[in-house]
């Protein structure tokens, strides 16, 4: 018996050895980022990007799992998850980040940015990083933004060539109170549905129409039913890249600045390709049978001047005002 004990304390000795002469020199660190995006969006397409290359810039020693379309939950209940360190990231609209980061409100104000190079002038800038880092307290700490483009009206039966052509219609919104409040300045009834949940609500008259950027209008496929398109752009809301801040404290120096370089990498492709993609999505709207609507902004821009008032006294206006300062 004590013979064979030896035996087996050798055995496991040497299959010990074996294991360990075979591991690799560091664990692999997994973080785990859900969103609600279709595989075909370039946001998706992005953070696919991201994961490549934070495997690339770790060594393989970092590695993101990326689960698109609401595997894991609506973008409300990915960024409480995230809260909570159930996830480690998650990319989410800035509009619903509103309930969870105070700050996050202003990229709601209509017509807040002259056009896209002032958006990422503010983004890339002093201001851009303050906003991003104050979700850190709220467990939401901002890694960087993704470019959404301008958000504009679409709707099933009316379209929209004025303010005046909003009145009573209602209009999905994300769930945001700068996105409610405006449709409500507009005229508008504001409800508030998940992004998931749209196409059939459209499709359903539960909604006469929607507000959203090009790409997202299309790869979801709202062109079929709100067969409508008014370039208004009455917003350019970023989505933003988040992290559980403890997750980003367990991360190594060198895993911090691998993921760091990834989401660089990503941005600067996700721009590139969102510019082609909002071309080329507007163009098969059109193909499909859209009528494309080019209403005077300035309309839309005096008429939204009430809600801007509302905010004048407020952190939030003056946030507002120091973005308009920059060049």
């Amino acid at each position: 018996m004590p013979r064979a004990l030896a035996i087996i304390r050798t055995g496991l000795a040497l299959v010990s050895l074996s294991a360990a002469a075979c591991a690799p020199t560091h664990d692999v660190t997994v973080l785990k980022l859900g969103h609600g995006l279709d595989v075909e969006h370039p946001v998706h397409l992005a953070m696919e990007l991201m994961a490549e290359a934070v495997g690339e810039h770790s060594g393989g020693s970092l590695r993101i799992d990326v689960y698109p379309g609401e595997q894991l939950g609506s973008e409300r209940e990915l960024l409480e998850l995230v809260q909570l360190g159930i996830l480690a990231m998650t990319k989410s609209s800035s509009a619903p980040m509103e309930s969870f980061v105070p700050t996050m409100k202003v990229f709601g104000l209509p017509y807040l940015f002259r056009d896209s190079n002032h958006l990422w002038s503010v983004l890339q800038g002093q201001v851009g990083r303050e906003i991003l880092e104050s979700g850190t307290r709220y467990g939401l700490k901002g890694l960087g933004y993704y470019d959404a483009g301008a958000r504009s009206f679409y709707t099933r039966d009316t379209p929209i060539r004025g303010p005046a052509d909003l009145q009573g219609l209602k209009i999905r919104v994300q769930k945001s109170v700068m996105a409610m409040q405006m449709v409500e300045t507009l005229g508008g009834a504001p409800t508030p549905i998940d992004w998931g949940e749209l196409y059939s609500a459209l499709d359903q008259g539960v909604v006469d129409g929607a507000e959203n950027n090009r790409p997202s209008y299309v790869v979801a496929r709202h062109h079929e039913i709100a067969r409508y398109y008014s370039l208004d752009e009455h917003s350019r809301q970023p989505d933003v890249l988040v992290i559980n801040p403890d997750a980003w404290a367990s991360l190594s120096a060198d895993h911090q600045a691998a993921l760091t370089r990834a989401i660089d990498d990503s941005v600067a492709f996700q721009r590139d390709l969102w510019r082609q993609a909002a071309t080329d999505n507007l163009a098969d709207a059109e193909r499909a049978g859209v009528e494309i609507i080019r209403p005077d902004q300035d309309l839309f821009r005096q008429a939204v001047q009430p809600l801007w008032r509302a905010y004048d006294d407020t952190d939030i206006g003056e946030l507002a005002r120091r973005i308009q300062e920059v060049d």
